[in-house]
């Protein structure tokens, strides 16, 4: 079997055969029958280091290997002062040294939201009671332990909003880089509020959706008026990564592009039908839609998790959108060209080999 012809099968034909690859089914949790929030050991290890605190889980280790990751630290960029580059001088933002970083760099009410989102709250498999996945008592997980310097490490959950367990979503934490333009939040769950997904975090994801285990285990009910409202104000400044070759309107400047990049161009705005979703200059409708990836294999239980499809999904923004891998929801497609193969097959565009990597190249250019 060869892309080309797998592309000219129809999905009735793909399903019947047997023949959707394997690595475009959905992907389950690492251990899928527990769930709950896993981290790599790379942010394992520089938490441990800067503020002596441990997210190992003595259940389960992350499932992904590095070279498929995000950079780690990666930057941090702020929309009211693009002159500065990379705000984190490399480093990752905790605790520890988030005041000497950001302290005349931000309001007294954007350094307190700051603050808070790199404060441990307790957590279904990180707390302070026998019911925990942690050797020792843990103060818990902070917003930004997975949203590292506000971005993503990789880090992966299960969605809170359905049951039962063989039927829940592996989630990819998503990037916090331009929230300030988008309109739904959470990949799945369409929350419309960058203050609703802040403030019902915690009692649902952090608890896995169960409202009496959160008590039980010391959920911290954010005040939204004050809290809530200044954890909102710094996501708000966190900004996309430079695009120097694209002009005011993200459309590729000629004079500093190449053609291969130019040609990419042609084919996210044409054939590949990318932009019916994904529009400039963010690359993102701010909508939800459903692939129905289910028309190309029947049912089945993988790792604990039954693949069923994947019901409607957040158009992500594409800016910046080589600097944040894996890809999908639930971070099946590892690399930029495995997700231009899957859409490929899924749209039923028909690239040629020459047009798919144009449309990488174009999209390393974002």
């Amino acid at each position: 079997m060869t892309w080309e012809r797998l592309a000219a099968m129809s999905p009735d034909q793909i399903r019947d055969q047997d023949l959707y690859p394997k690595g475009f089914y959905p992907l389950p949790h690492p251990k899928h029958q527990e769930g709950g929030q896993v981290f790599p050991h790379f942010l394992i290890d520089a938490i441990k280091k800067q503020d002596v605190r441990d997210l190992t889980r003595f259940d389960i280790d992350f499932d992904l290997p590095d070279h498929f990751l995000a950079e780690f630290p990666p930057a941090m960029y702020l929309t009211p002062r693009p002159d500065l580059g990379d705000v984190s001088q490399g480093k990752l933002v905790s605790l520890t040294n988030y005041y000497e970083l950001f302290n005349g760099l931000l309001t007294p009410r954007q350094l307190e939201g700051l603050r808070l989102l790199l404060t441990p709250f307790p957590e279904q498999q990180f707390n302070a009671t026998e019911d925990r996945r942690s050797e020792l008592p843990s103060q818990g997980v902070a917003c930004f332990d997975c949203h590292s310097n506000g971005h993503q490490n990789g880090a992966t959950h299960l969605t809170p909003d359905t049951r039962p367990q063989q039927f829940r979503h592996r989630t990819k934490t998503t990037s916090l880089r331009g929230v300030n333009i988008q309109r739904l939040f959470g990949s799945q769950r369409a929350l419309k509020t960058v203050e609703d997904f802040t403030q019902f975090e915690q009692r649902t994801a952090y608890f896995d959706g169960d409202i009496v285990i959160a008590t039980q285990k010391g959920v911290n009910p954010l005040e939204r008026g004050s809290q809530v409202d200044f954890m909102a104000d710094f996501q708000e400044m966190l900004d996309f990564p430079p695009a120097p070759k694209l002009d005011v309107y993200g459309k590729l400047d000629p004079a500093k592009a190449t053609q291969t990049e130019m040609r990419g161009q042609e084919v996210f705005f044409g054939k590949g039908q990318c932009a019916s979703c994904h529009q400039p200059p963010f690359y993102t409708d701010n909508l939800m839609h459903d692939l129905r990836t289910e028309r190309f294999f029947k049912p089945v239980m993988i790792n604990n998790m039954m693949a069923i499809g994947d019901g409607p999904n957040k158009t992500l923004a594409l800016r910046g959108v080589k600097d944040n891998p894996p890809y999908m929801h639930d971070e099946r497609l590892l690399t930029l060209e495995d997700t231009v193969e899957f859409f490929n097959l899924i749209d039923g565009t028909k690239l040629t080999p020459q047009e798919k990597e144009d449309l990488v190249a174009f999209l390393r250019a974002l």
